[in-house]
């Protein structure tokens, strides 16, 4: 079966609230969707990133792969990698590959009348997820409702929150954070922190230091994920584990980073590493050095590649990402209790709501 042209479509959601982290700060997000056709079915997959990611799918991706076998999804995979060599794969290529690459794959699994995580293989049928926001901007009421709401509510039991605020300039209120968090949340949630690499490498052995204090199990970029040495440095010398890889927008990228000892977690983003494909492979790297991996952000995106991991040890439930998907899509999931279950419908069992969301497309 034959690939008909790819269709692309923009999307620019505003955030409910202002957001930050420690190195950046938004209103909005957009999502840029891909859905491709075969054989009287159609698979959907989407990245977040900006415009110029939809631009370059529909104008470099789209004509490509027209033509090409719907069930050969490795091989389509690879022809878009190739193709990208003089533009670059990092950054808006690989963003484009990923969103192309999760509509193949639900489309193969449709065209056999099956779930994706069945095609793919499941090892769990539940997969483990962390409610993630917290942002900077949100002052310790709005940041203690959301806590509440996943950990009391919706019963997940780790949640993580940002610090790291000003580049790193402001450690007394992070630190006031971690203790307000560690308070809304108890003494037995685990308990999570993003510093975006906003720290020194020093500054973050510090706050490493009195985080320990609070029980935070998680600390994510401590400083640059570029700086593999830092990240090693800062691995060797605190309690919580060191996590980084959201960044990785390919296999060469992990490798250095597992390689360089950088990680107790590798941290991996299906939208931006090359979709379920490369997600898979960067798993079984990171199984060969003996490290787990956690999926950032998208988490429907996640729940099929993710429940046929075995060292998986969870999902990111992202605030913006939620939102939106549960705006944009019939089927989404149920996180409470802590864990997701990969639905049992035909592909990644998700339908876009196109009428719906008409107000925010953008292109």
């Amino acid at each position: 079966m034959e690939l008909h042209r790819p269709g692309v479509s923009v999307y620019t959601v505003p955030a409910d609230a202002p957001e930050a982290d420690s190195t950046l700060a938004w209103e909005s997000t957009t999502v840029v969707i891909a859905e491709v056709s075969a054989g009287g079915a159609t698979g959907t997959g989407w990245t977040y990133g900006p415009p110029a990611v939809g631009d370059f799918l529909s104008g470099h991706l789209a004509p490509l792969v027209e033509g090409m076998s719907a069930l050969d999804v490795p091989a389509v995979h690879e022809a878009m990698c190739r193709s990208v060599r003089d533009a670059g794969r990092p950054g808006i290529a690989a963003c484009a590959i990923s969103a192309l690459d999760v509509a193949l794959w639900d489309l193969k699994a449709r065209l056999l009348e099956l779930p994706l995580v069945r095609l793919l293989g499941a090892c769990r049928e539940r997969v483990p997820v962390y409610g993630s926001g917290g942002f900077t901007t949100y002052h310790d009421t709005h940041m203690a409702a959301q806590l509440n709401g996943w950990v009391h509510g919706q019963h997940i039991p780790r949640v993580k929150i940002r610090i790291g605020a000003g580049w790193g300039r402001e450690v007394p209120r992070d630190l006031h954070r971690v203790r307000a968090a560690r308070h809304v949340v108890g003494e037995h949630a685990e308990l999570y922190v993003d510093a975006g690499g906003a720290y020194t490498r020093k500054q973050a052995v510090r706050v490493g230091h009195a985080l320990a204090e609070h029980g935070v199990g998680w600390f994510e970029e401590p400083v640059s994920s570029d700086d593999l040495t830092g990240l090693r440095l800062v691995r060797d010398a605190v309690v919580s584990d060191v996590t980084a890889g959201e960044y990785g927008f390919d296999l060469p990228y992990f490798a250095r980073m597992i390689t360089a000892g950088a990680v107790d977690c590798l941290q991996v983003d299906a939208t931006r590493c090359g979709g379920p494909t490369e997600f898979l492979r960067a798993a079984a790297l990171a199984q060969a050095h003996g490290l787990e991996v956690s999926g950032h952000g998208a988490p429907h995106v996640h729940a099929a590649v993710a429940a046929c991991v075995p060292n998986l040890r969870h999902l990111e439930w992202f605030h913006d990402h939620v939102r939106i998907e549960d705006t944009f899509f019939d089927g989404t999931l149920d996180p409470a209790g802590g864990t997701i279950g990969p639905t049992g419908g035909p592909g990644h069992g998700l339908t876009l709501r196109t009428q719906d969301v008409a107000e925010y497309r953008v292109g």
